[in-house]
């Protein structure tokens, strides 16, 4: 009796099947080289400057991001600018302020101490379409060609923004505890204490500003 006979067939993948695992083989390589780019330009953006009794202080920034900043009492200057970075400048001679910029993608942190107290003034620029946030403890802050969003409280002294048009926010508010609260651009002018005006629009951005005691002025 003959032993039964075996047969061996080997698969061979057709020209769609393989064209698909080289698809799939590819597409798994792009996403990887493009992590690994996007990781790469992060890491590239991100800083952390930190200066003492240097003017100025220069970070490259994200030209429609966010910028967070926590000021020490003084005279500043904030304005917005086309370019994209965040510089601090002021005259070095008048003391050791500390500069701390610290970016991290879209958004960006400056804190600001160690200010002289004796009629010390600087000046900030960031750019232009940045969405703002403020805090400040005393002093007076002049804000102007910011047109993102902003959040801006000093708890003492005076307080004035350029707002533009009224009609390009969605939400505003504005407030003092004790002092003048002026709103031309919204047609408001108040005194006295705990004094506030809020309203809503079609616009898209938003506007909030405050002042413990002292002055708020809206134009």
């Amino acid at each position: 009796m003959l032993p039964p006979v075996i047969r061996i067939q080997f698969w061979e993948p057709d020209a769609l099947v393989l064209r698909r695992s080289q698809q799939a083989w590819r597409c798994a390589h792009e996403m990887d080289f493009l992590f690994l780019m996007s990781f790469t330009a992060t890491a590239l953006v991100a800083q952390d400057v930190e200066e003492t009794g240097k003017s100025p202080v220069v970070a490259k920034v994200a030209p429609m991001g966010t910028v967070r900043m926590d000021l020490c009492s003084s005279g500043i200057e904030l304005v917005g600018q086309d370019e994209g970075a965040l510089r601090v400048s002021y005259d070095p001679d008048r003391g050791n302020v500390k500069v701390r910029i610290r970016v991290a993608q879209d958004r960006a942190d400056l804190t600001l101490t160690g200010c002289p107290r004796n009629n010390f003034r600087l000046r900030i620029e960031l750019p232009k379409a940045s969405a703002l946030y403020v805090r400040m403890f005393a002093g007076e802050l002049n804000v102007r060609d910011v047109l993102g969003d902003k959040d801006v409280e000093l708890h003492f002294g005076q307080l004035s923004m350029e707002v533009g048009k009224a009609e390009d926010y969605r939400r505003v508010s504005a407030s003092v505890n004790s002092g003048e609260l002026d709103a031309p651009a919204f047609n408001i002018s108040k005194g006295g204490l705990f004094r506030s005006f809020s309203r809503t629009g079609s616009g898209k951005h938003l506007l909030h500003a405050h002042v413990g005691a002292g002055e708020l002025d809206l134009r």
